[in-house]
């Protein structure tokens, strides 16, 4: 029988450090979180000093059952749960939970090896009540803003669902980034580039890409240019030659951990910290939410042998990375491979392999030597003219990190080897109309930068914050194809200037975070009526209390009134705010047909168009925005094509008319009371001659499905994914029932089915399920 008991957050977890320890140990595992505040409840005493109620989690109650069976045999416990503070939280639980003893043993690691563990072993310390302190305040705090905020939102804002302390900010990022794009108005600049070689060469000699010195702001300007270089001479004016030197980025933290392997691997921020986690878990990294650079000495020794051993000393240097945020507390090292003899990992998964392999490439990247350059810059003058033509080149002299992590492009761009007063000419030229571009929308990878720049959030909640406004469909994901569109061209081919207009695809956006219709509305309320839960300086505010908890204790439930007091005030406030204030409506003109107003706004089931007032004599007419389409961007003549549907094709044989339309499942074709969902076709596009094909692919379909009706009744006897069944007639949601036959009729054919059967089949009750008796295994315990 063990003598010791170690409990951890994970089973994966467990079992490798159950290796590590030998019999005299036994490894448990508390699968993260057994305690939480009431669900139905809120679970804080406002009059109480905000003292909060715990109670463990339905889903826990069987582990806690095992951990307290496992406790009262064991001679001495030790909690090794994460070593951040959410772990300290769970340890802190745990000692609550299993009525442990305060000075109950409470080991932390960074990374699960033997030397780690058995370290660990030798110098316990007690659970530290500073740091369940600053995780229990970020807790409180986020389940008031949760508790009342939400009934205000679910009363005055369709489709909202919740807000949060963090997700509202990072919501606001991405919907202020997308009214940045939409605000901003393109100008445009010609460009010059072009190919020069040296004269003596002639044209076969070699040639280097030059650009002009300045950009010109019109297409005159840029003609000017053109037609004086025909008759100008070019002369090299200057050959500089510098060295440079391009140095290692530090070892991986949390965040840029989630940037780079989104930006070279293509993972999601989720996807990067589940596979960090397992590669944690299975003792092939350290800890995976950090914000230190630092490596221990143990690395730093390690890595100068692998690199010494693997490329020579003169790639190694030795490297000591310092933590630029000074309130860094979750942990005590960057993330980097336990083992650093160990370039891959085998028997894995090919994702977690892929993302080992990087952080070890980063990780002795870090203590490598600088990368030495030469860069070259050759400066041309034009005779005629006052601009010049500037051509750089970089040739890598000394690889230094390079030949292990290669993070810009290393390729070696050499320049022709000329001199101050040679001549040169031309080979390719072109002026070419560019344009400017709004800031960039933000991917997964770069809204987690901006957050961390902001200071909201902590390592250990990035990854969660980034995926809840997805979740809550706040910010989607998504790729979408850009547009054409022409640019002027200005090119000298064979002595004569020649113009063209042709066109680019731009605006394509690959993996991009887009704010919703309810996004808008939500952050526009929020920012209106709850300034500071979605402050950006607030929010950073809050975090650095949290720290100031966690290092010099002080009392947590002070920060929790100056937050709760006047939050609490905006909420009683919010009572009297009419829903008619908050859902965005936008005036887009006026209907040329009708002389009635057209706007938009979020409704119920979605964001609208709108022809005509509701106080008018005349209804108004509605019309949901399809696909992209949002409030904030929609044009009127945009609105305007909404209100051209239903379309009419044409008739059925019988004379019945067919319409195609958008409904709330998407487009279709209606015939009489029926419906044709159409999947590779619009309802703009599809023609008389494919609707009649689809009603009679349906109508096919119907007819094998139908089984048996009945004159003067809506039951029906159909055919079912689960075999026949008995349908009386009624729509999901209004009363809808179905028998399946074999159920009731046994072996019976369905065709032979009377109405009168099939009536008492839907009106009788239902058989009470029997509730099996579970058969209680007896325990053996091991002597």
């Amino acid at each position: 029988m063990a003598k010791n008991l170690v409990i951890v957050e994970s089973p994966a977890k467990a079992k490798t450090i159950e290796k590590f320890l030998g019999k005299d140990f036994s490894v448990k595992s508390s699968i993260g979180h057994i305690r939480d505040m009431p669900k139905k409840d809120m679970g804080i005493d406002l009059k109480n000093n905000f003292a909060p109620t715990y109670e463990i989690t339905a889903d826990k109650k069987k582990v806690v059952a095992e951990l307290r069976k496992a406790v009262k045999i064991a001679d001495k416990i030790y909690l090794a749960t994460d070593e951040d503070r959410e772990g300290e939280a769970i340890a802190w639980h745990l000692l609550e939970a299993l009525d442990l003893a305060a000075d109950t043993p409470r080991i932390v690691f960074h990374e699960i090896t033997k030397g780690a563990i058995t370290d660990a072993i030798k110098s316990p310390r007690t659970v530290d009540y500073a740091l369940v302190d600053a995780q229990q305040a970020r807790r409180v705090i986020d389940r008031l803003v949760g508790f009342e905020i939400s009934p205000v939102l679910w009363r005055k804002i369709s489709g909202a669902r919740s807000a949060g302390r963090v997700q509202s900010p990072v919501m606001r990022l991405v919907v202020e980034r997308e009214r940045e794009i939409a605000s901003h108005t393109a100008s445009s600049v010609f460009k010059i580039k072009s190919d020069l070689f040296g004269k003596n060469t002639g044209k076969n000699g070699e040639a280097f890409e030059a650009k002009l010195s300045t950009d010109f702001a019109d297409k005159t300007s840029a003609m000017d240019f053109s037609k004086s270089l025909l008759s100008a001479k070019l002369t090299v004016s200057a050959v500089e030659k510098k060295p440079a030197k391009r140095a290692p980025k530090p070892p991986f933290i949390t965040s840029t951990l989630q940037q780079e392997a989104s930006q070279k691997l293509g993972f999601s921020v989720k996807q990067t910290m589940t596979l960090a986690q397992n590669l944690y878990r299975e003792g092939s990294i350290t800890y995976m939410r950090t914000d230190s650079f630092t490596l221990s000495e143990t690395a730093i020794s390690a890595a100068q042998k692998v690199i010494e051993q693997k490329f020579g000393k003169e790639y190694h240097q030795l490297r000591r990375y310092k933590t630029k945020d000074g309130s860094a507390q979750e942990a005590h090292e960057a993330i980097r491979p336990t083992d650093l003899n160990k370039p891959e990992i085998f028997g894995t998964d090919g994702q977690e392999a892929r993302l080992y392999e990087l952080i070890y490439k980063r990780t002795v990247a870090s203590q490598m030597s600088d990368a030495a350059l030469q860069k070259t810059q050759i400066k041309t003058t034009i005779s005629n003219r006052d601009e010049i033509f500037i051509g750089t080149g970089e040739v890598l002299v000394f690889p230094g990190f390079l030949r292990v992590y290669d993070y810009l492009s290393a390729d070696d761009k050499l320049l022709p080897d000329l001199a101050a007063g040679d001549e040169l000419a031309l080979k390719n030229y072109s002026a070419k109309q560019s344009f400017s571009y709004a800031k960039p929308r933000y991917t997964e990878a770069s809204l987690v930068k901006k957050i961390e720049e902001m200071g909201i959030g902590r390592p250990s909640t990035f990854a969660t914050m980034v995926s809840t406004v997805q979740d809550r469909n706040y910010v989607t994901k998504e790729t979408r194809e850009g547009h054409l569109r022409e640019y002027q061209l200005i090119e000298i081919t064979d002595g004569k200037v020649l113009e063209s207009c042709p066109s680019e695809n731009t605006g394509a956006e690959k993996n991009k975070l887009f704010p919703t219709n309810v996004a808008y509305l939500l952050n526009d309320f929020l920012v209106k009526n709850f300034s500071e839960i979605i402050d950006y300086k607030f929010t950073a505010k809050l975090e650095s209390n949290f720290d100031t908890i966690a290092t010099k204790k002080a009392p947590w439930q002070s920060v929790v009134r100056d937050f709760y007091e006047p939050f609490h005030a905006q909420i009683d406030a919010a009572a009297d705010i009419s829903r008619e204030e908050t859902h965005g409506m936008r005036q887009l003109g006026t209907d040329p047909k009708s002389g009635k107003p057209v706007s938009v706004r979020f409704g119920r089931y979605g964001a609208f168009a709108q022809i005509g007032d509701k106080d008018d004599e005349e209804k108004p007419t509605f019309a949901a925005l399809r696909g992209k389409q949002d409030i904030e961007t929609i044009k009127l003549n945009e609105a305007l094509e909404l209100f051209n549907m239903p379309r009419t094709l044409g008739e059925m044989p019988d004379g019945e008319a067919i319409k195609a339309n958008y409904g709330r499942f998407g487009p279709y074709v209606q015939y009489g009371k029926k419906y044709v969902s159409l999947k590779e076709h619009s309802p703009e596009e599809v023609t008389l001659e494919t609707a009649l094909e689809l009603i009679a692919a349906k109508k096919k379909l119907d007819a094998e499905r139908i089984i048996k009706t009945f004159a003067d009744s809506e039951i029906q006897v159909l055919n079912g994914r689960f075999g026949p069944y008995i349908w009386n007639g009624k729509k999901k949601g209004k009363g809808q029932k179905n028998i399946t036959i074999k159920k009731v009729f046994g072996d019976k054919s369905p065709k032979d089915l009377t109405l009168a059967e099939c009536e008492k089949a839907i009106t009788a009750k239902p058989k009470p399920k029997k509730k099996s008796k579970k058969k209680i295994a007896k325990k053996t315990v091991k002597k």
